[in-house]
Parts: C-alpha cells; structure tokens; sequence
C-alpha cells in the first residue's frame, strides 16, 4: 500500500467523489463530525468510497445538525482490485467476538468475507448488516481503500460442491487442528506455480468445536484445498484467524518475497 496518512480522521462515503462538488453528510455522519469530534468550518480530513480513491475534504457545517464535505484534492488513487484478493471463510461466532473477526480480517487484507456453515457452527443467523458495519468501520481506521465484500451464509458442503464453478482457480487454505508438527510455512510453499506465481487464495477457519471428521474428510478430498497447522495449542477460532491471515500473507501475500 502506498504511504497515507495516519493522523488525520477518514470517513467513508457512499457518494461518488470529485472535486469541489460537495458531499452532504446523513445525520449520523453529521453528528459524528460536529457533535463528537466537534470539527468547525474548512477542518481537513479524508474520504474515501472505494471507487474514486482517497480524497482530501474540508468540513462545511450547515447549522448544528448538518454538514457537507468539500473534496479537494486527490491523496492515493484507488488500487487495482487485484492487488487484494484474499477470501476470508469462517463458521460464525456469537456477539462481539464476529466484529473483532469482521475487523481483524479487514485489517489483515481480506477482501471478501464469507460465513460458512458447519456442523458444530455456533451462530447460524449472523448479522451482515452489523458485519459489514464493522468492515467500514475497520476499513476507515487502518487505511484500506476499498471496501471488502461481506456475503450472504452457505453450507460447508454447498461450498464445495460449487468451488470449481463459482471460484475456479481459486485455492483453499483450511486451518487443520488434524495436522499437528508440520510446518505451514513449507506447505504454504507448495502452493505456488510455475514462476513462482500465487493463485487466489481463501483462507477457511472452522468453529470453536472444530470440523467434524466428515468435514475434514471432504475438505482434504478436494484438490484445491490444503490443510495446515497453526501450532500445537488450541486457539479459540478470533484467535485463528488472525494467526491464519497473518501467515498466509507472510509467504504468499502482502509480506512475501516475490
């Protein structure tokens, strides 16, 4: 990711973004920028949508309860939705642990969020809307321009059977507790092409009871799935992923030696 800046506040817009033509704020984004960060006449910020990049903008209150945005220049072009396209699939969980998992994947550069269900899923109606709140949310804190896609829920076994036409060339990476004293590093390896080249990847992270044996059983039968560890200690599943995403990016994406 290209440099930006860290101190000033960011705020994400559904309105297209051009120069000088203002953006009228919704109350709740009025009241967050006048009444809790109290900002005044012409104060700087950034915006962004995930379509025209990241703008710079300057408050312009209209009464105590309004407000518009004036963008005035441009700070980062928006990135090749290629450069990101790491999958994010998990059995949802309850109550705020989802959202510190929404927000850590977004954090950790994924770019689609996918519920998956399985036989020992705890949550079985996961609130996308509050979800996708967190993506925006997390988007708006540590930089990220574009924003992921949260999608609806699906079986794991729907998941599989559709992989190769829904997703082709896509490649799984489940998190085993089965594949205890391998190294995921040197298995992670494998997955690379000719050239050294990095297929998509999605990363599965199964619930707090783990997969049933079935589940492990179709997922190491598929070919575009890989199993590897994440050590020898049990971590609770908004544990997993962080550690998941984190080595999965160490070798093969953001972090890796290409």
């Amino acid at each position: 990711m290209s440099h930006y800046d860290f101190k000033s506040q960011r705020l994400w817009v559904e309105q297209d973004i051009a120069e000088r033509i203002a953006i009228p704020c919704d109350r709740a984004q009025a009241n967050y920028l006048l009444n809790v960060l109290r900002m005044e006449e012409g104060d700087p910020m950034l915006v962004f949508n995930g379509r025209d990049g990241e703008w710079r903008v300057e408050v312009r209150p209209m009464g105590r309860k309004k407000c518009a945005l004036i963008p005035l220049e441009q700070t980062r072009q928006q990135p090749d939705p290629s450069a990101s396209d790491l999958h994010y699939l998990f059995a949802p969980l309850k109550s705020a642990r989802i959202d510190y998992m929404a927000q850590k994947a977004v954090e950790m550069g994924a770019s689609r969020l996918r519920p998956v269900f399985t036989q020992h899923t705890q949550e079985r109606h996961p609130k996308l809307d509050k979800m996708r709140a967190n993506v925006i949310e997390a988007a708006e804190q540590c930089g990220i321009l574009a924003i992921p896609d949260v999608t609806e829920p699906v079986t794991i076994g729907r998941l599989l059977a559709d992989w190769e036409d829904d997703d082709e060339g896509r490649h799984i990476i489940f998190c085993d507790e089965g594949e205890l004293g391998k190294n995921p590093l040197a298995i992670l390896d494998t997955i690379r092409g000719e050239g050294n080249t990095v297929p998509p990847l999605a990363v599965l992270i199964g619930p707090e009871g783990g997969f049933s044996a079935e589940e492990r059983e179709m997922l190491r039968a598929s070919s575009f799935v890989t199993p590897i560890p994440l050590g020898p200690r049990i971590l609770r599943a908004d544990t997993a992923a962080v550690a998941a995403l984190a080595i999965v990016q160490a070798v093969l994406g953001d972090w890796a030696d290409r």
